[in-house]
């Protein structure tokens, strides 16, 4: 009896910002190792997950949200978006049934045209599919696989889990023949100090209002293993004016105080360990231009337009 031989890949989700792919990925690993919220353009990194499915290891990349870039950070966004689909074994474009096909899917499809191979494997995902009828389905399915030479087409709500096993396993089987790429028990390879500095990125999305969010962003400045097993964790919010700061501290610090206990919890639960989280907000005008600052987020400080 012979054994079945491992595989292991790479799978790039992507697709418009709030596609879904952030949750797809959480579904797909079984942790949260990306943030989720409501507001567009918040995944910055790519962020890789890791699941297994039998003897197939699939390292997830999910890509910032496309779209079209206006300032140096949105273009370092993108970038960052299609070398991860033009390095993958695998892309899966996933499109929001509600919303069908947009300009802004019309663009994503022909930026697939120039910029991938067209030997490479690529797959549609129309997720939420709890949102519309079947024939609203099955009339974006047939428009969308005109549009592009799609080798497979699913049908999934990330959300819920509906659709996701099938399209694991479909994956599985297309990743390469070799030896797995991490430890079996790893589900991430972004450090673990720029992981609990996204989740805290997170809150302060939540909790703010709309604006503000894409003008800061969150480090994890020190990181201190501790003899009980706890870790302290040193973070600075950087924003860039004085008012965000005061907008970011709150009423005699309550905003501030909410958001790391919130950000606490949930890096104590994602590291399996108690954990003390101290924040520090900064004003830095121009972050946004700081090359240290694109390398800390993982992403290419870029000049012109890609």
């Amino acid at each position: 009896m012979t054994e079945t031989p491992t595989r292991a890949g790479f799978v790039a989700l992507i697709g418009e910002p709030n596609a879904g792919k952030s949750t797809l990925t959480n579904r797909m690993v079984g942790a949260k190792v990306s943030i989720v919220t409501h507001k567009v353009q918040t995944t910055r990194t790519r962020i890789r997950g890791v699941a297994l499915e039998g003897a197939s290891q699939i390292v997830f990349v999910d890509t910032p949200g496309l779209f079209r870039p206006r300032r140096r950070l949105d273009r370092a966004m993108v970038a960052a978006a299609w070398g991860g689909a033009a390095d993958a074994d695998v892309v899966v474009l996933l499109v929001e049934a509600h919303r069908g096909l947009t300009d802004g899917v019309r663009a994503i499809l022909d930026a697939m045209n120039e910029r991938l191979s067209p030997a490479q494997t690529v797959a549609l995902a129309i997720n939420k599919i709890d949102r519309v009828k079947a024939e609203t389905l099955l009339a974006l399915s047939a428009q969308l696989n005109a549009a592009h030479p799609f080798a497979q087409t699913f049908m999934i709500s990330a959300e819920r889990g509906h659709g996701v096993e099938d399209l694991r396993r479909w994956l599985a089987a297309r990743m390469p023949e070799g030896p797995w790429l991490y430890p079996e028990d790893q589900i991430a390879d972004l450090p673990l100090r720029m992981i609990a500095a996204e989740m805290t990125r997170e809150k302060l999305t939540l909790r703010l209002h709309e604006e503000l969010p894409y003008q800061l962003t969150v480090e994890s400045e020190n990181w201190e293993e501790r003899k009980d097993g706890s870790v302290r964790i040193d973070q600075v919010i950087y924003v860039v004016r004085d008012g965000h700061k005061g907008i970011v501290l709150g009423n005699k610090g309550e905003t501030i105080k909410a958001i790391s206990t919130a950000a606490r919890q949930e890096i104590a639960e994602f590291l399996g360990r108690p954990v003390h989280l101290f924040l520090q907000v900064k004003v830095r005008e121009n972050w946004q231009e700081e090359a240290a600052r694109y390398s800390e987020m993982g992403l290419e400080f870029r000049d012109g337009n890609t």
